[in-house]
């Protein structure tokens, strides 16, 4: 079984094109898409959960 892809926040950055500032805002409102702590303390997305994400908007926009 292949594991999930998983994103470095910066790469999330840039697909979003949004700043680290901005993202957070988001995510203190809680509107981001969901995060993984790694025990190094680095954070990481699931392109499956950001997909899910930005699909929810995508319709929400129509």
């Amino acid at each position: 079984m292949a594991r999930p892809q998983m994103l470095k926040l910066a790469d999330v950055l840039i697909e979003l094109d949004m700043s680290r500032a901005a993202f957070y805002r988001m995510r203190a409102r809680s509107q981001g898409p969901r995060l993984i702590k790694l025990p190094n303390g680095q954070l990481r997305v699931r392109r499956s959960d950001l997909d899910a994400w930005l699909s929810r908007y995508e319709e929400s926009a129509a």
